[in-house]
């Protein structure tokens, strides 16, 4: 059982979430913790110019509140959004917060996450701690 326990959301493409969110509950040490975590990777800036003003904290926000509404179906969970790569921003975190078991949901992989990885593949190979992966 574990302690700390961190579930990588992407809320672009709900991937499984629901089974990472069980594995989560059974895999948590009586009295451990549940983080949900949404990453979004940053805009680039030459492109940021042609976005509105307030549609990136609206998305924001909209996000928060899913990722809110998530966490509210287990009992203690807590949420945690961040910018950055989110590969190397999950396991980053991972390891400053004492995780000790990242659980990340995925998809089939596709002829791209041959030549690119994707960001489950980054966490399995990077992490410092124990990861399952929920398909």
């Amino acid at each position: 059982m574990y302690q700390n326990i961190l579930v990588p959301v992407a809320l672009d493409h709900n991937a499984n979430v629901d089974a990472a969110l069980q594995a989560a509950q059974v895999l948590r040490s009586e009295g451990g913790s549940i983080t949900l975590l949404n990453v979004s990777e940053p805009i680039y800036a030459p492109a940021s110019q042609y976005i509105p003003d307030g549609v990136l904290e609206e998305n924001r926000q909209r996000n928060k509140a899913e990722l809110s509404e998530l966490a509210g179906s287990i009992s203690g969970a807590k949420t945690k959004m961040l910018s950055g790569p989110p590969g190397v921003t999950i396991t980053d975190y991972a390891e400053k917060n004492g995780v000790d078991l990242i659980i990340v949901a995925s998809h089939r992989p596709g002829l791209q996450d041959y030549f690119l990885g994707s960001t489950a593949a980054r966490v399995v190979r990077h992490a410092n701690c124990a990861v399952h992966v929920v398909r």
